[in-house]
């Protein structure tokens, strides 16, 4: 009997081995629990590697988008390591789930890298979140930058400590980087050691006050789509951000009142508002901008609200520090985001 014991402990032990070298065998706790100062990784120097993966869609005929972020970091003095698998196909993805998780935890793991860059967006990370292991990320954190479906990718981190870097991504170079200049600079003086403060063009729209505290958020439909999970971030205490495109009005009518009814914005400290971007027209029309349909839906809060952040899905996509302290401050005339050492 004991023989046995031995024989099935030494079984055991050696399938836990193996399947923590799979990936889609990896589980991890992300509880929510709630999140004061979080880990800030290095920020970058010349001579540090940069992984470029593909965590959702598919890039299809985008080898030039990536081939010029190579030569962009390359021009910042940075090395770059191409996931195996970021021109893979799958149907809708860029690979396989397993295969995306390969790359992204390759990246994770490897304390040579000190930053990973999402070359697109799309749909597909939130596949995948369950297959990640952050044992080595927690000894080496590094900067992981994207937006839009990659805000899942943000909320897991936020909820494991870590701040990132809610920016362009690969597919968002065009041939000319003037015509995103702005976009481009910001970007590489955050990841330097440099985020960028902003002062915002005034809205009427604008709800005034001021507030204090994390910036948390990304893509609307991707918080949405976190609520009662483990990736929903603990608001409390915290500056909302939100962005959107192809959405009808009634859609981000609907998100709002769901995260709402959930007390999403109970205890909320303040909402900046960025592109609502090529918003699609239904049958029946909404009757009044998204402006007001934002501020109809979150009548009976008190934090401030601040429109015309330059981040989304336009070119002008300017960086923030997901999980960092800032300070907002909203007037009709004009806002402003100041991050706190």
């Amino acid at each position: 009997m004991i023989l046995r014991s031995l024989v099935l402990l030494i079984i055991l032990t050696t399938n836990f081995g193996l399947s923590n070298q799979l990936c889609a065998q990896n589980e991890i706790d992300n509880s929510s629990e709630m999140i004061t100062d979080l880990i800030q990784p290095p920020y970058l120097k010349a001579g540090d590697t940069v992984a470029i993966v593909a965590p959702s869609g598919i890039l299809k005929n985008r080898e030039r988008e990536v081939q010029q972020a190579i030569d962009l970091l390359k021009s910042w003095g940075l090395n770059t390591i191409v996931g195996k698998y970021v021109f893979s196909k799958a149907n809708h993805f860029a690979g396989t789930d397993d295969e995306r998780c390969e790359d992204l935890q390759y990246a994770m793991d490897d304390p040579k890298i000190s930053a990973i860059w999402c070359a697109r967006g799309g749909y597909g990370t939130v596949r995948i979140l369950d297959k990640l292991d952050y044992t080595k990320f927690r000894k080496h954190p590094k900067w992981v930058i994207g937006y839009s479906d990659i805000t899942a990718l943000h909320n897991q981190l936020h909820n494991q400590g870590f701040e990132s870097l809610h920016a362009l991504m690969c597919v968002s170079l065009t041939e000319n980087l003037n015509e995103i200049q702005a976009s481009v600079d910001t970007f590489k003086s955050t990841l330097f050691g440099n985020p960028t403060d902003y002062n915002l063009e005034g809205s009427d729209y604008n709800r005034t006050g001021e507030a204090n505290g994390q910036l948390i958020g990304g893509n609307l439909t991707m918080l949405h789509t976190m609520l009662g999970s483990k990736e929903s971030i603990d608001t409390s205490g915290k500056i909302l951000f939100i962005e959107e495109i192809g959405e009808y009005k009634y859609h981000i009518d609907r998100m709002l009142q769901s995260m709402k009814r959930a007390g999403y914005f109970d205890n909320l400290k303040g909402l900046i508002v960025g592109d609502m971007t090529k918003l699609r027209k239904n049958t029946t029309l909404w009757g009044t901008s998204v402006e007001q349909l934002i501020l109809d839906a979150l009548l009976g809060y008190e934090f401030p609200i601040a429109f015309n952040m330059p981040a989304g899905h336009e070119k002008d996509n300017r960086a923030l520090v997901l999980g960092k302290a800032i300070k907002l401050k909203v007037d009709k005339a004009d806002s402003s985001i100041t991050y706190h050492d």
